[in-house]
């Protein structure tokens, strides 16, 4: 029986000849395309000629590799060129694949070879991810981690995804919570006293989340040219968003369903109408143009960072004694108030933006309805 080929891109053993000169390393490499070929490399001592070898087999492997991977490649390098492949997403998309990667599974699957990612590794990781920072950011990574491993099957440094064979990331979710009516108008008037939040132009921020149920990135990212106040519209079509290595950008929304166009409560229009009363006084002085300026600018101009926004608003709430309010609650307390008023989950996943009526009902509110229209159910905010 003649002896086993070597493996794919592995090296056989080193053998070592005397030269007039010194000592000649020698060893057979099997190539990614399956052909065996001999380097060498000649020093004055033995020792020299096989640290020269070495060197030039771990310079030459990535070469020749053209980017394969294999079994006994680092998750590390697996994540890091899954992730360089990737194309056609948006950047809020990248920057969360980003987080998961360096935040939850780098750190605890980094050096582990990819033929030891087996179904248990994964399930046991992804378990302690939903206990430790909640299911939906396990199963971000386990969409993630599957990502990583089809690739790795496609170079056959996988038999098989094991994450396929992994059930569902299951727990128990925390329940939506939402606000009242009287809560809302609560919060709203607790604003206006508030001369740090007033001074932060939080309080007309506040009541247009209220009153649409934008997420914080989209509000930050409406222009004038957006609002239609004799119609009382708006439409929605760009966020602003933080970009890694780029700062702050203004994009057009990741999804055909995030470019909507919605009708306003009366009196948000109206509240719209005194800014725009103020922003034509300031555009005369300054010669701006007035549709491409932000509708909620920053404090000290230009676009609204909606993370620099999310911490002054995390203080707004807590002075108003909120302290548990993010962002999202005012889009799941606009869900629930048109479920509430026996609106649609379709007419509600319009006002969200979400594609699927899947995600509203089952985020944003517990029963289907049916009816359409939001604006009128929001002018019971009105104080």
């Amino acid at each position: 029986m003649g002896r086993p080929p070597l493996a794919l891109g592995t090296a056989g053993a080193i053998r070592y000849y005397k030269t007039p000169t010194g000592y000649r390393a020698r060893v057979l490499v099997r190539d990614h395309d399956g052909h065996v070929r001999a380097l060498e490399r000649r020093a004055a001592t033995k020792t020299a000629a096989e640290r020269a070898l070495k060197l030039a087999l771990r310079d030459r492997a990535p070469a020749l590799a053209r980017g394969e991977l294999t079994a006994d490649s680092r998750v590390s390098v697996l994540a890091e060129t899954w992730y360089a492949g990737l194309a056609n997403l948006s950047p809020i998309t990248l920057q969360a694949y980003r987080d998961r990667l360096d935040r939850q599974l780098l750190p605890r699957l980094a050096q582990l070879r990819i033929r030891e990612l087996s179904v248990g590794t994964p399930d046991r990781h992804l378990r302690d991810i939903a206990q430790r920072h909640g299911l939906a950011t396990a199963r971000m990574c386990r969409s993630v981690l599957s990502g990583m491993c089809t690739l790795a099957a496609r170079h056959d440094a996988l038999t098989q995804n094991p994450v396929r064979a992994l059930g569902p990331v299951t727990g128990r979710a925390k329940a939506p919570r939402a606000l009242t009516v009287p809560q809302l108008r609560q919060l709203r008037a607790a604003l206006t006293y508030d001369d740090r939040a007033i001074a932060r132009d939080l309080p007309d921020l506040v009541a247009f989340l209220m009153a649409t149920g934008l997420r914080v990135g989209e509000a930050c990212g409406l222009a004038w040219g957006a609002v239609d106040l004799n119609a009382g519209t708006i439409e929605v079509r760009t966020a602003a968003i933080r970009v890694r290595g780029r700062g702050l950008v203004v994009k057009t929304t990741k999804t055909d369903a995030g470019q909507r166009t919605l009708v306003l409560p009366r009196w948000c229009v109206a509240m719209l109408h005194d800014r725009t009363d103020r922003l034509d006084t300031t555009a005369s002085e300054d010669g701006a143009d007035h549709g491409n300026r932000p509708v909620f600018p920053a404090p000290l101009g230009g676009w609204r960072d909606p993370s620099n926004t999310q911490a002054d608003l995390r203080d707004a709430f807590a002075a108003a004694g909120y302290d548990w309010i993010t962002t999202h609650v005012f889009r799941k307390t606009v869900a629930t108030l048109m479920d509430h008023a026996g609106l649609s989950s379709r007419a509600a996943a319009d006002q969200l933006g979400h594609a699927n009526t899947s995600m509203t009902t089952d985020v944003y509110f517990g029963r289907k309805v049916s009816a359409t229209g939001a604006a009128a159910v929001l002018e019971a905010l009105d104080a």
